[in-house]
């Protein structure tokens, strides 16, 4: 009979940031460790459900026994079992034997060709097995596979040690209102669990029906089994608290919060508002990291003196808890404040000799040396745009200043944020105090980009020379293996030539890069390589954003160097792939290519087209129709109409589609050839200007 079963392990509390990996795992081990034996039906439904205390599955439809299995099996080859007068073997009694079917006749089985040779068959029906004997194997290998992040030893009441991510105090498994009788960890299977730790009695209780698991511990135990149901339970009461404040509620917090309660109760608390003077970014990060407690802002993301909290108790007077809370969070805000005031002592200018003193990467210097090197990067960037050059110079010197600061030292995942705090402390310009956090923009895809002229040299500066460092000591990208983040960074550089529209050259930017490292011992110019690895990054980036992977190639397979204009080249490939005439064109375009592949030495040796050696009709309406646009495709493409360019190639496809189909290119005449080939040649340049159309014949 086909019901619900129910696999709960009862256990001390599971490191919350396991905890949903550990319910997923838990519950998927056991479901596809029992649908591969045939326990389960096709619509069988699976429900994860993890609580700080618990690991449990429930699964619709299972069979109490697996359904009979047809099975063939390979007895012996007939050689080796029958004698050279037919009669059976020794070695084929002893094999029936030892499949189980001591008492089976030669003519019982199946003679049939296996592979060269003939061997002998028998076919029977296995009995289905009964879901304990099924499930117990399911189990022990469910638990064993769970990416437990650190195993802890144990011993039973019994005085055994076993080992599991915490202790287990009871094995719950129902099928249907059954118990199905398994054991592991030295607990044997019974029908009890145990509800909240404070809001339910203390008592373990009998569950009837693994049916009535779920709404039996809300009901009794006071525990919410899913942790997406809690999860989406502290965000509800989160946003009802609010009271018109926004909620700061990253997911990762959200999981892990969810993780840690198992009846999720939302309070409301306060800090002093003199706090408020702190960078908000220091007492947001402390409350969400130390504490794991939710910030609020007002509409103009201004934060407010109070937060919101989310307890494992439900009580109708909950001021011991807001106030032990609120105790709690004062020493901790009260740090933040110590460090903001104690690092405003001394300005970042003033810190930079002590860069000397950390290490970047010991084949490449300390973060002294390198700041020199990204200084000197980001004023040839900078002069090359035409901007500030003072200003980037000076941004890139105190970009890393606050590595070594007090606040930075207990918080690192605020570098950059607060060095635009002290560079404003210390009066530095604007610009120079916005580069201090923008040249780590973009930290992740979809990211900003820095909005100031010097934020964006600098943060040009700094990747730049991170790809070409890494990469000359040989760190570079390997597989699934990028510590370096030059992934990331490649991405970084791209996004902000394409959507800077930045006149700057990959291959430009690269040399100067490189120039920066000059006399660095075991240097190796890795440009070319870079060069590959960003234009590949470009590649994704486009694919994002929507254009297909023939019209990139058409835009990316001539190598551009510069990028500024790479999006409205490709908006201009995709018009022309909806005319009519652009099949024609690029078919043709391709075989142009590969014509003049084939003959670079007589292209060698041809030059212009000469208009007299022209012989056949169609090729001279080619030329004329090639010498009528040529001007107009110049003028549209100087002017930055790539759309306009394109276009105008398409009034070509009546006289390409009659030179291909009347005209032969390699004529036996060598001046003939050599000039139709110099006609095909500049007809090819025509039609590249913009991008490789033949892509889109690919």
């Amino acid at each position: 009979m086909n019901q619900t079963l129910l696999v709960e392990l009862q256990t001390e509390e599971l490191p919350p940031k396991a905890l949903v990996k550990l319910g997923a795992a838990f519950a998927n081990g056991i479901a596809n460790g029992l649908k591969a034996r045939g326990f389960l039906d096709d619509d069988s439904v699976v429900s994860a459900w993890s609580t700080p205390r618990r690991l449990a599955v429930s699964i619709t439809k299972v069979r109490a026994t697996s359904p009979d299995k047809t099975i063939r099996e390979k007895v012996l080859p007939v050689s080796v079992a029958l004698d050279k007068d037919g009669n059976p073997t020794a070695p084929l009694a002893k094999k029936l034997a030892a499949l189980g079917f001591p008492d089976l006749q030669v003519a019982d089985l199946e003679r049939a060709q296996d592979g060269k040779a003939e061997s002998f068959f028998y076919t029977h029906t296995a009995p289905g097995s009964a879901l304990a004997s099924g499930l117990q194997p399911v189990l022990e290998e469910s638990v064993a596979k769970l990416p437990i992040p650190k195993v802890m030893s144990y011993q039973r009441p019994d005085g055994a040690t076993v080992q599991f991510v915490r202790p287990v105090h009871s094995l719950l498994a129902l099928h249907g209102a059954d118990v199905v009788p398994l054991s592991l960890l030295g607990l044997e299977a019974g029908r009890s669990t145990l509800g909240h730790r404070f809001l339910s009695d203390g008592q373990s209780f009998d569950v009837a029906d693994a049916d009535t698991y779920d709404d039996l511990l809300k009901t009794r135990g006071k525990v919410v089994a899913s942790t997406e149901e809690r999860k989406e339970a502290i965000r509800t009461q989160l946003l009802a608290k609010a009271g018109g404040d926004q909620v700061l509620m990253p997911e990762s917090l959200l999981d892990e919060v969810a993780a840690l309660v198992e009846w999720p109760v939302v309070y409301e608390c306060k800090f002093e508002d003199a706090f408020l003077s702190v960078p908000q970014e220091c007492l947001i990060l402390t409350m969400q990291t130390n504490q794991k407690y939710f910030a609020l802002t007002d509409s103009a993301g201004k934060l407010r003196s109070r937060f919101l909290i989310v307890s494992n108790l439900e009580t109708d007077d909950p001021s011991a808890i807001v106030g032990g809370n609120e105790r709690v969070v004062r020493p901790r805000l009260s740090d933040a404040k110590f460090f903001f005031e104690q690092d405003k002592k001394k300005t970042l200018a003033s810190r930079l000799p002590q860069l000397a003193n950390v290490v970047y990467h010991n084949k490449l210097g300390t973060q002294a040396e390198r700041t020199q090197r990204v200084t000197r990067l980001a004023g040839a960037i900078a002069a090359r745009l035409g901007y500030d050059v003072q200003l980037a110079e000076r941004g890139a010197q105190l970009a890393k200043a606050d590595l070594l600061t007090d606040m930075v030292g207990e918080f690192p995942e605020l570098q950059g944020i607060m060095g635009t705090y002290y560079a404003r402390n210390d009066n530095e310009p604007e610009e120079v105090a916005l580069a201090a956090s923008e040249h780590y923009q973009p930290r992740f895809s979809g990211d900003a980009l820095p909005s100031t002229n010097t934020g964006l040299v600098v943060a040009l500066a700094d990747k730049l020379e991170t790809l070409v460092g890494i990469w000359s000591i040989g760190l570079q990208p390997t597989g699934e293996k990028d510590p370096f983040a030059l992934r990331r960074h490649a991405l970084g550089v791209m996004r902000m030539l394409v959507e800077k529209r930045l006149p700057l050259g990959i291959a430009d930017l690269l040399r100067q890069a490189a120039a920066v490292f000059e006399g660095q011992a075991g240097f190796k110019d890795p440009t070319q390589e870079v060069t590959a690895f960003m234009l590949d990054r470009l590649r994704g980036l486009l694919r994002d954003r929507g254009f297909s992977p023939n019209e990139v190639e058409a835009v990316l397979a001539q190598n551009p160097d510069r990028v500024d204009d790479v999006v409205q080249r490709l908006e201009a490939v995709q018009a022309f792939a909806a005319l009519p005439e652009s099949a024609s064109l690029a078919a043709a375009n391709k075989r142009i290519t590969n014509i003049l592949k084939k003959n670079e030495e007589a292209l060698a040796q041809a030059s212009s087209v000469d208009p007299a050696l022209l012989q056949d009709e169609a090729e001279k309406t080619l030329f004329a129709a090639v010498t009528r646009v040529q001007p107009e495709v110049d003028a549209a493409f100087a002017s930055g109409d790539f759309g306009g360019t394109l276009k105008t190639l398409a009034q070509l496809r009546d006289a390409v589609d009659a030179f291909f189909n009347d005209v032969m290119v390699m004529a036996e005449d060598v001046a003939l050839r050599n000039n139709r080939l110099a006609l095909l040649q500049r007809l090819h340049a025509l039609m590249n200007r913009v991008a490789d159309i033949s892509k889109l014949a690919a």
